[in-house]
């Protein structure tokens, strides 16, 4: 019976030119075996799949190539064809974590004075070097310090830290990176073109993201998804198919922190907890998914629209402040650095997650920040603050020179209308259900993503029992059966009898709730800044006091 090879050894690289993600060392071993300024001892160090033992047989390849000492072997000469299949004589590997005793590192290196059999040069692949006990490595010492001219020695380890110095002195390093997962994507897009199997990109970024910086890992679990699917990868497949890495509840875990319900974050850490799931693999991938909503905000061409969850990163980096997401993220990274401190992992997570929950910003958030340029960078929900109330209440402290010396927190005036003025309503005469919409859906019973689709939705018709809306094409991801049923029985439930409810996709009039609410924030947001830039107290702070206005922590009162 004919066995079909597994991917991760089918498209092992087999010349410098087919590596992926290592140009820095392909680069170096290029010009010295072009140079012929030979070494005789190299170390790769990298983590798991990232081409260290890869990259040592293409370099035995290129030493013992018929063609002669070479950067691009031939890959047919005999040296070639056998080191590829594992079988040349003179290429000697060993794993250092199985054989880590002195005994059997002085057999492997009496044979090695010995000259090479066919080759060129004798190659000694040990991977996983590290585990080499003490004598083990004192042994393999006096052959590095004196070489005979045939030997090669290609270490390979993903601990450089537990090499002894003496080693590490007399090899030429080479530190592989973990690889990108925009290259892992591509290559895999590459490997799929070339075995004839179709594959939506959304499916090559969850593949590329859950490896982690391993070609080896992605191809592996590549492979997992050809058999998963039946020969066919599709994105819900692949999802079901990565089980735990599948991340829906991060995205629960943030609309839980936007509405600071506490008791829900602490119900996803119990199911979490139920499932087993790692924690510490949790607040990485949170931190992960924080990175993206900071780039959503700061970088958004940096969010490619064929990234997994595209649409919901998008939705979501709008809920949050970007000094707000810059805190969680180190909140998170903290979190996970001390895990290992807490009384258990449990513990850890969910202290973390309520770490984000006491910094999380109250609804009527500070005021600008006012304070001498050295000290601006210091100022993060800062006590120092200046709040906005009406211009009027403030004119005595102004003109009074006592009340200036009162204290260092001055209260500066933004004129009420910035809070009052009223958001534009729809044209009711279209549709009588659209100018009641908006409150409406501050009404309805629903939380989360369901109250994000009614946020999105425009009231395209509507009759005694048919209401019928619009959603943009960019908020298409919220169209989910759940979601929707969850709003059907909402409005049931707020209009006291059935109603059909439809939706479609399509171009909207800017009038649905997220929409008018977003306007009414950013003209309030004008309003506030423009009363505040323009106040006779803080422009003197400014101009005589070397003080800066903070624009980006100015809130308008609701």
């Amino acid at each position: 019976m004919s066995q079909i090879q597994v991917l991760a050894r089918k498209w092992r690289p087999k010349s410098f030119l087919e590596l992926t993600g290592q140009d820095h060392v392909v680069r170096a071993l290029t010009n010295a075996l072009e140079q012929k300024r030979l070494h005789h001892a190299y170390l790769f160090t990298g983590t798991r799949g990232v081409g260290k033992t890869t990259i040592a047989r293409i370099l035995a390849k290129a030493l013992n190539c018929g063609t002669g000492v070479t950067s691009a072997p031939c890959g047919i000469c005999s040296a070639c064809t056998e080191i590829d299949s594992g079988r040349f004589v003179d290429l000697i590997e060993m794993d250092a974590a199985s054989n880590t005793q002195v005994d059997k590192m002085r057999e492997l290196l009496e044979n090695a004075f010995y000259a090479p059999t066919v080759a060129r040069y004798k190659v000694y692949i040990i991977d996983e070097v590290h585990m080499l006990s003490k004598s083990a490595f004192n042994a393999m010492l006096k052959t590095l310090e004196e070489p005979p001219e045939h030997i090669k020695f290609i270490l390979a380890t993903t601990d450089p830290q537990k090499i002894p110095v003496t080693v590490l002195s007399r090899c030429l390093q080479f530190n592989l990176k973990q690889i990108p997962a925009p290259l892992i994507a591509s290559h895999l897009k590459h490997v799929l073109e070339q075995e004839h199997i179709s594959c939506d990109s959304a499916s090559l970024q969850l593949l590329a993201q859950s490896a982690r910086g391993s070609m080896r890992d992605a191809l592996s679990m590549l492979d997992q998804a050809i058999a998963f699917g039946e020969g066919k990868i599709e994105e819900a497949g692949v999802r079901t198919m990565l089980g735990a890495i599948d991340r829906t509840y991060l995205y629960e875990l943030l609309d839980a922190l936007t509405h600071k319900d506490g008791l829900r974050m602490l119900a996803i850490a119990d199911e979490m907890e139920t499932r087993s799931l790692s924690f510490d693999a949790a607040l990485q991938d949170l931190a992960g998914l924080l990175h993206r909503l900071a780039l959503a905000q700061i970088v958004p061409s940096a969010i490619g629209e064929d990234m997994p969850e595209h649409e919901r990163i998008l939705a979501l980096a709008e809920t949050f402040a970007p000094e707000d997401v810059q805190l969680f993220y180190q909140i998170a990274i903290q979190g996970r650095d001390d895990l290992s401190r807490a009384p258990d992992e449990y513990a850890g997570f969910t202290m973390t997650l309520m770490r984000m929950l006491a910094f999380m910003p109250e609804d009527i958030s500070p005021a600008p920040a006012i304070m001498p340029m050295s000290g601006a960078l210091a100022a993060h929900r800062t006590h120092s603050t200046i709040k906005a109330t009406s211009e009027a209440e403030n004119q005595k402290a102004k003109h009074d020179p006592e009340a200036a010396k009162a204290g260092d927190i001055a209260e500066v005036v933004a004129p009420s209308s910035a809070a009052e003025t009223p958001a534009p309503k729809p044209d009711s005469t279209a549709h009588p259900f659209s100018d009641d919409w908006m409150t409406i859906v501050s009404q309805l019973k629903l939380s989360g993503m369901p109250k994000m689709l009614a946020q999105h939705c425009e009231v395209k018709h509507f009759a005694a029992d048919e209401i019928e809306f619009c959603i943009p094409e960019i908020h298409r991801h919220l169209l989910d059966k759940s979601y929707q049923d969850r709003l059907r029985a909402a409005l049931r439930e707020h209009l006291g009898k059935p109603v059909r409810v439809k939706f479609t996709i399509g171009t909207v009039t800017g009038m649905s709730p997220a929409e008018l609410e977003n306007r009414e924030k950013q003209e309030k947001q004008s309003q506030a800044v423009a009363a505040i830039e323009s106040d006779p107290f803080v422009r003197d702070l400014v101009e005589n006091f070397d003080a800066k206005l903070i624009v980006s922590s100015i809130k308008p009162i609701q």
